[in-house]
């Protein structure tokens, strides 16, 4: 059993890791402004699927588990997301679209009200954490044990957590 779960961990981060490179939202500065809207759009709703699934199961759970398969799935897919808030973050056309495309997506947790916020806490996130791309790699190279996949996933726990929490218990 523990050997199967690790086998998932592993085979999960080496897939969630590839979404990093080759995600809709790793190119935001797109040559029209049709391709950025839809990258935006794109990887908003992606961005706010699985910010509402880290927030069910934080709500279950009571706390961000980042050692839970589906939390670190969805992670991965969450950071794999904000990749074009990168350097999108200046372009206030990407960030209207992105917020629109978490919205649409979140099934309500992101509002119009909170959107900005929302952004802003991803942004300082993936701003803060450059590092992204590093990690993910470090985190596929360490793929083969459960301590190192931990210690990558630990960096983001903290502000993760945060940002779930700023939901409180709707």
């Amino acid at each position: 059993m523990k050997k199967t779960f690790l086998l998932a961990v592993a085979v999960a981060l080496l897939t969630g890791c590839g979404l990093l490179s080759n995600g809709a939202s790793s190119t935001p500065a797109a040559t029209t402004t049709t391709n950025t809207t839809s990258n935006a759009l794109t990887a908003g709703q992606g961005a706010g699927t699985a910010l509402h699934a880290l927030y069910t199961q934080y709500k279950a759970d009571g706390k961000y588990d980042y050692t839970n398969l589906q939390n670190a799935m969805n992670t991965v897919s969450l950071l794999a997301n904000c990749e074009g808030l990168k350097t999108g973050y200046k372009d206030k056309t990407y960030l209207k679209d992105f917020g629109k495309g978490m919205i649409a997506s979140s099934l309500g947790l992101v509002t119009q009200s909170n959107v900005q916020s929302v952004t802003n806490s991803l942004v300082e996130m993936v701003k803060s954490n450059e590092n992204v791309q590093t990690a993910a790699t470090q985190t596929q190279s360490a793929a083969n044990t459960t301590a190192g996949y931990l210690s990558t996933a630990s960096q983001y726990a903290g502000a993760i957590s945060s940002l779930l929490s700023a939901f409180g218990n709707k």
